[in-house]
């Protein structure tokens, strides 16, 4: 007995293989070339014209690069499905804004995050004190205040770009220009200031209150005695018992 296979047979059992064989999770963006290095599946977005993270990069990247594009933000969650992710290259974008938990899920795995040359004035210190991974963080026009400060202090720096973290803008003009690291070697400690203001503006607050509380006070005695007063002025213009009685005598 022969057994004979139709086209639409053949074709069904081609896709089923298919559907068996292709690995789901390695597929490529378009816009980028995935490669292999050292057994590991690498990821290169590099100059393509990115304005935002692409939404199907593999579950299996362990090296990504997304460098040289015009990303602006980097979203929560991110790159929360990478969990094998381990260098993570946005250097030389437009990146302005970074949400608290955009690196959610990659935290325990990554070693390696380079956000230098980009446009960053400020980042949520949760978004990078989670993090184990070593940080570039140079060449951004970063405003140097407590958060940043505490990074500084807290994270794993890249040691040789640790010095080109430079304050574009401060609380005070003497610290522009200047390498962050040679700021807080000088002694300043943009923490204390922070909270010297937010004492400060405590003090004022409680002092308005006081005052308001004594002006009340100083009104309600004052309306209590001018009403005092004017109770006082009603019974003295009333005529006396003594009067009265002296006047229905006379007349008797």
């Amino acid at each position: 007995m022969t057994l004979t296979t139709t086209p639409a047979a053949s074709i069904a059992q081609a896709f089923f293989c298919l559907l068996l064989c292709v690995p789901w999770g390695s597929s490529c963006p378009p816009s980028c070339q995935c490669t292999e290095r050292a057994g590991a599946k690498a990821v290169l977005c590099s100059s393509r014209h990115l304005e935002e993270i692409p939404k199907d990069i593999p579950r299996d990247a362990v090296f990504l690069k997304l460098d040289a594009n015009s990303i602006t933000r980097i979203p929560s969650n991110a790159f929360r499905h990478l969990s094998h992710l381990e260098e993570l290259d946005l250097s030389r974008n437009a990146i302005e804004k970074i949400d608290r938990a955009a690196f959610k899920g990659v935290a325990a795995g990554l070693r390696t995050l380079d956000l230098s040359s980009n446009r960053i004035r400020s980042i949520p210190k949760e978004a990078l004190l989670a993090l184990n991974a070593k940080l570039r963080l140079a060449n951004n026009p970063w405003h140097c205040e407590c958060a940043l400060q505490e990074v500084l202090w807290e994270a794993r720096l890249d040691p040789d770009s640790v010095q080109d973290i430079t304050c574009h803008t401060a609380p005070r003009q003497e610290y522009v220009g200047k390498p962050l690291l040679q700021v807080l070697d000088a002694g300043v400690n943009f923490c204390s200031v922070r909270q010297r203001t937010t004492d400060v503006a405590m003090f004022i607050t409680m002092f308005g209150w006081f005052a308001m509380v004594i002006v009340y006070v100083i009104c309600y005695v004052r309306h209590n005695r001018e009403d005092t007063c004017k109770h006082v002025d009603y019974l003295k213009s009333l005529p006396s018992t003594q009067g009265h009685a002296e006047t229905t005598s006379t007349a008797l």
